[in-house]
Formats: structure tokens, C-alpha cells, sequence
């Protein structure tokens, strides 16, 4: 009789812990969460949040990177260039240091007591901030886990950076899942919704700080920003 081809149970449960291996990842979720980066951070009113330099100057230079990625590979294979993979860093840490920069001058107007922007204005300007933090997070966790998303679909990825339900419940998933951007997405967004983490818990020292950083913004705007703006309606 022939060896059963099938795998074994423990091969199946070993495959899904870690993430099982796939042939390529579609790259436009990314690439459409970018696009509604740029989009609400030209709708940031002109009054409170100046931006650095003209308006459109950090939407052009985001766009231009984005569609660069996109023309060059719009699907995640498994091997990813080293240029290309620093384009799509660079791309994510533009985004982040305008959202950054975005958020401290909206501190700052709130907390020197000069602005004269009504809590109307001040809640249209807080919650495009506060989104751009949950993209920007869903993007920075969905490049840098297992060292990003090409080396994350093969078979030689390094152990994961955060841990899934999925990884934990093979017969949920029969051993063939792996994290897509969807899942950092959901991660980052209840990570800023909760101060903490929620279902997926980071296990390496860069995840957790990143999970930090991100915890920090959320409450500096949803705290500090939101109640401001309420008692300037009240």
C-alpha cells in the first residue's frame, strides 16, 4: 500500500498556528486605505490644521509613491524587491509624520486656548486625524509582521510579531489561513477604539510599541480633542 498523501493533524495544526503559506496577496486594500488618507487629509479644515507646506504637496508626493507601488507590482508575490519594499515603508512613515503633524497643531490649538474654531469645527477636524491613525497603524502592522507581506506568504517566514484567533483554532480555519490587510485593518481599529489590544495580542517588543504609539494618539484625540470640542458646543 502507498503512504497516505494527506497530511497529518499535527502538520495541519503547525500550518495554521503560524500562518499557512500562499502565492500572492492583492496589494489595492493597501493601496485604497492610502487613498483615504489622502482624501481626509485634504478635507482638514484650513483654520485649524495648516499642514506642512501647501495642501496639496504631501497628497501629491503620497500618491505619486502609491501609484509607483501599484504599477510596479500590484500584486504581493512571493519574493518583493528591497527598493520596492522601501518605497512602501517610506510611503507609510510619509503618512504617518503628516498625521503626526497634523495631530500636534490640533493639540496645540486646543490646548494654548487661542483658537476661536467652534466644537463643530474642531470634532470635523479631530475625527479625520483619528482615522488617518487607524489606517496608518493598519498599514505600519500589515508591512512589518513576519517582515512583511511577500516573506509572510512563503514558507521561510520568521515567527509571527502578533498573534491571531485564527492561530490559536486550526480546526477553524483547516490550516490554511493567513492575515490579510483586512485583519491588521480590524486589528488597529480596535486597538484605537479600546486603548489595548483586543483579540490579536502583539508578541514581539516592535509590536507592542507600535500598539502603545497607537493607544497614545487615540486617546490624546478622542480624550483631550473630543471633550474639548464638547464643552466648546456646551
Amino acid at each position: 500500500m502507498g503512504e497516505d498523501p494527506s497530511p497529518s493533524p499535527a502538520s495541519d495544526e503547525s500550518a495554521a498556528e503560524w500562518g499557512a503559506s500562499s502565492h500572492t496577496e492583492h496589494r489595492w486594500p493597501a493601496s485604497l486605505a492610502v487613498a483615504v488618507a489622502i482624501a481626509l487629509y485634504l478635507v482638514l479644515p484650513d483654520r485649524i490644521i495648516v499642514g506642512l507646506g501647501p495642501r496639496w504637496l504631501l497628497p501629491a508626493l503620497e500618491g505619486a509613491l502609491g501609484a509607483a507601488l501599484l504599477v510596479a507590482s500590484p500584486r504581493r508575490l512571493d519574493r518583493e524587491s528591497a527598493f520596492l519594499r522601501g518605497v512602501s515603508i517610506s510611503l507609510i512613515a510619509l503618512v504617518n509624520m503628516a498625521n503626526g503633524v497634523n495631530l500636534g497643531e490640533l493639540l496645540h490649538a486646543l490646548l494654548s486656548g487661542h483658537t476661536k474654531a467652534s466644537g463643530q469645527a474642531l470634532v470635523v477636524a479631530s475625527l479625520p486625524v483619528w482615522l488617518t491613525n487607524v489606517i496608518v497603524f493598519a498599514l505600519w502592522y500589515w508591512e512589518l509582521d513576519r517582515g512583511g507581506p511577500a516573506t509572510r506568504l512563503s514558507a521561510a517566514h520568521r515567527r509571527p510579531d502578533f498573534l491571531f484567533p485564527q492561530m490559536t483554532a486550526p480546526g477553524a480555519t483547516g490550516g490554511q489561513w493567513s492575515p490579510t490587510f483586512l485583519d491588521y485593518l480590524y486589528t488597529s481599529f480596535t486597538n484605537a477604539t479600546a486603548f489595548s489590544p483586543t483579540d490579536t495580542m502583539p508578541l514581539t517588543p516592535w509590536a507592542k510599541l507600535l500598539m502603545m504609539a497607537q493607544s497614545l494618539a487615540s486617546l490624546l484625540i478622542m480624550v483631550l480633542v473630543v471633550s474639548r470640542a464638547v464643552n466648546i458646543l456646551s
